[in-house]
């Protein structure tokens, strides 16, 4: 049997617990009471903005808004943290994205793919296809996003390739698993890489040397290894 002193450490009751905050901690100030209430707004935003037409941008600004004018955070104190402002340069989709996809879009796919099928046309499909899968995997250096990269580039270079001989089911399958495997290129080209990246385990230069082998190796393995299967199995 335990002693009853070891008994009740076990026991999932604190009756105590808000006494003690409150000596230890004191009444809420008025920029604690504000930042609450803010929080509630802005969480408030994001589940029910739908509703009022508000999206999560809007909602985060909006908060930070309050924030800003009530004095609990100073800008000052904003700019102090360069993780987040590296993090929000990096993940930045709209940008780069809209405006590469605009690039993509009048050079493939506006122009019936014409020209870039004159470049590589006079080659075979395998090779032909082989450039535009290089071309495609590390012009992810560019993007900060993989929907951004898919949604720029997927379609028109999925239809150069059908134009140059390629299967299109192959080639869509393709592209679609070097669509993921690009994302460990850079320490800002998938969703959670900055998350990681953050922890500041790794230095800049060794992630993206390491991205570099890594990429080799996935590529050796998908277009080489990958295609000696596909052809097996009769998917080109």
């Amino acid at each position: 049997m335990f002693h009853p002193s070891v008994t009740n450490s076990f026991s999932n009751s604190s009756p105590d617990a808000p006494k003690l905050a409150r000596e230890k901690m004191g009444p809420m100030t008025t920029n604690e009471k504000i930042m609450t209430a803010t929080l509630f707004l802005t969480v408030g935003l994001w589940v029910f903005g739908g509703l009022l037409n508000i999206d999560a941008v809007t909602a985060a600004i909006l908060g930070l808004a309050v924030l800003l004018i009530s004095g609990v955070v100073t800008w000052k104190e904003c700019l102090a943290e360069g993780v987040a402002w590296d993090t929000h340069v990096v993940c930045c989709p709209h940008c780069n994205g809209w405006v590469l996809e605009q690039i993509w879009s009048h050079l493939l796919v506006q122009s019936n793919c014409s020209q870039v099928c004159w470049w590589i046309g006079s080659l075979s499909w395998q090779l032909s296809f082989g450039i535009l899968v290089l071309l495609y995997f590390y012009s992810h250096y560019f993007f900060a996003s993989g929907a951004a990269h898919i949604g720029a580039m997927f379609t028109a270079f999925l239809s150069v390739a059908t134009a140059l001989g390629t299967p299109p089911f192959f080639g869509a399958m393709l592209l679609s698993f070097l669509s993921n495997l690009m994302g460990g290129l850079t320490h800002y080209g998938i969703g959670s890489a900055p998350v990681f990246f953050g922890a500041n385990y790794v230095p800049l230069a060794k992630w993206w040397g390491y991205g570099f082998v890594i990429s080799i190796v996935n590529i050796v393995i998908w277009l080489g290894l990958g295609s000696i299967w596909w052809k097996a199995i009769g998917l080109w």
